[in-house]
């Protein structure tokens, strides 16, 4: 079953009262089935995006952050909530000068000049949770969380490992649970590329799409681009890393290594379900890498 391309009827009409027009709308959705963005425009080249969360946890997570974390990243660093319907899971959302840093053809000083603002506000927003009581729990426990995930992901993905990568794989996850503590924090979830608004005109980066933002492990939230961009540009990785203000400790590189193993897995079941073979190769090529010794 496909998304429709357009907002309901109702939820149109909240929206518009909300922004106090009727705006033009189009459907920005990622190609995937729970995919639901649209971009709301009203005149005077005013700017607004409708997005409709799939489930009621990321719903809960991405206005948490929007409300409490991510106005620490600045103006123009993250989406401002303008309003939320618990009734719809739709949050609507300003915009986030530039687009996706994947969508640009840029200069490798270009490059790393956005990958370094990155990480600026990564640290930011790192730092922007209240680490108290549950949450400080839920941190601590994260890497934890990961491990028991591995079999899980193991049996989804099936024969699409060899025994020797299920034994790295399940020897990786082990390891996390041995890690002294880790330095915590409240994560994006979900920092890559992808995600990663740059304007040019500006010279201005901003974190989009916060609905796995959660409390975890600082390193957690270097999983996806270590596992993309950085496996080939160790350039941006250093980028990345001097705007966050410090390089990471030895036991969270080991911690990293054992979640890319996890990604990786978990990408060799997801992609090929889904019909997603850039996600199925992300996989396939962290596992490769791995195998043969590379560090993510």
């Amino acid at each position: 079953m496909t998304n429709p391309s357009t907002p309901a009827p109702d939820l149109l009409a909240w929206a518009s009262r909300v922004l106090g027009a009727r705006p033009a709308v189009r459907d920005v959705s990622h190609p995937r089935e729970n995919s639901r963005v649209f971009q709301l425009d009203l005149p005077g080249d005013v700017r607004f995006y409708l997005k409709i969360s799939p489930k009621a946890v990321m719903y809960e997570r991405e206005t948490l952050a929007l409300r409490h974390a991510a106005p620490a990243l600045g103006a123009g660093g993250a989406p401002q909530l303008r309003a939320s319907s618990a009734d719809h899971l739709a949050l609507l959302l300003t915009a986030v000068p530039g687009r996706p840093l994947e969508q640009w053809t840029l200069t490798p000083a270009e490059e790393a000049r956005a990958h370094r603002r990155s990480g600026v506000l990564l640290a930011r927003l790192h730092a922007a949770g209240d680490l108290s009581g549950p949450r400080r729990a839920e941190a601590e426990q994260a890497l934890q969380a990961a491990a028991d995930g591995a079999d899980r992901h193991l049996r989804a993905a099936g024969d699409r490992l060899t025994a020797p990568e299920q034994k790295l794989v399940r020897s990786l996850a082990e390891q996390l649970r041995t890690l002294p503590p880790l330095p915590l924090a409240y994560i994006h979830g979900d920092a890559w590329e992808r995600n990663l608004m740059w304007s040019r005109t500006q010279q201005r980066a901003g974190w989009i799409d916060f609905e796995r933002s959660r409390f975890a492990t600082a390193v957690q939230d270097f999983v996806r681009m270590a596992c993309t961009t950085w496996a080939d540009r160790p350039d941006l990785r250093a980028a990345c890393l001097q705007g966050y203000g410090r390089d990471l400790t030895a036991e969270e590189q080991h911690a990293l290594k054992g979640l890319a193993a996890l990604d990786a897995v978990s990408c060799l079941a997801w992609g090929p379900a889904h019909d997603d073979p850039d996600v199925t190769a992300r996989g396939r090529r962290t596992l490769d890498r791995l195998m043969a010794g590379v560090a993510a």
